[in-house]
């Protein structure tokens, strides 16, 4: 079956409503896993201007890990919450119980979309869309395979990608207003970290950051801002985007709970990402 042209203002609206039918607060969840997120960046922060070396790359590595499995459970709960179900707080970690499913299928798509990258910045951005949904796959159904999970998502993204970058772009205000803290006074701050170590006064920027007192307060009050303004838009676009997963299900009949053939109301139309249909072929 063709895809279809999904109507993004009304399904947001559908998914500003079901949010309001969440027996667990969204703004509260949320709020949770932004802090522990922007808590695991301010250690890696810390740790890459005091520590430098292998005990700096651990931090690196440890809090990226750790942000994958609360990215996993902040959908886990989007999940829940399009099906009707209550998920508690504790949702939130349910990433462990398949983390390593969780980190390989992370780095596989890493390693394939840098790869595409090397070619040309388009067939990186087509591969980014291509695994999209990869992820959802495995966390509604975690007994699939990497590769599997992957190959699912080839098929399902197939006419979507165009409409997921629109849906993206739809977004973009948001993300500008939630990032003006960090262009009005943390860069130009960093500007004056890598002056000082051009004058000789540091050796790296990390290094001189860390010696800058209004450099930590700068960050707080960003990441403060980022998280309110994240909270009233993040749960919507995460919803939102489960709701293009579930119809590209159901017109490609790849997914758990897809039926084949089975029709999702809208209008069929093409890929319409630059109109690459040739591309898709290739990712």
């Amino acid at each position: 079956m063709m895809a279809q042209i999904v109507d993004r203002k009304a399904l947001k609206a559908q998914m500003r409503s079901l949010l309001h039918t969440a027996q667990v607060s969204p703004k509260g969840f949320t709020a949770l896993y932004l802090i522990l997120t922007s808590a695991l960046n301010l250690v890696d922060s810390i740790a890459g201007g005091t520590e430098s070396g292998l005990l700096g790359t651990f931090v690196t590595v440890l809090t990226s890990l750790l942000g994958m499995i609360l990215g996993t459970g902040f959908v886990l709960y989007c999940m829940a919450i399009r099906r009707g179900e209550r998920a508690e707080y504790l949702t939130l970690f349910d990433g462990f119980s398949f983390v390593g499913k969780v980190i390989g299928l992370n780095i596989v798509m890493y390693a394939f979309v840098t790869l595409w990258s090397l070619l040309f910045v388009i067939p990186g951005v087509i591969a980014a869309y291509r695994y999209r949904f990869a992820l959802y796959n495995l966390y509604e159904n975690p007994g699939i395979g990497i590769m599997e999970a992957l190959d699912m998502s080839k098929q399902q993204t197939y006419g979507y990608k165009g409409q997921l970058f629109v849906l993206d772009w739809s977004y973009f205000g948001w993300g500008l207003l939630a990032s003006i803290p960090s262009l009005t006074l943390i860069v130009p701050i960093a500007r004056s970290a890598a002056d000082m170590v051009f004058s000789g006064q540091f050796f790296s920027v990390e290094e001189a950051l860390a010696a800058m007192p209004h450099f930590w307060g700068a960050t707080l009050l960003g990441s403060l801002w980022s998280l309110a303004v994240q909270l009233f838009y993040l749960p919507n676009y995460q919803c939102t985007e489960l709701g293009y997963f579930e119809i590209a299900k159901q017109t490609s009949g790849v997914g758990f709970g897809s039926v084949s053939g089975g029709h999702v109301g809208g209008s069929s139309g093409p890929d319409d990402l630059g109109g690459l249909d040739g591309w898709n072929s290739r990712f």
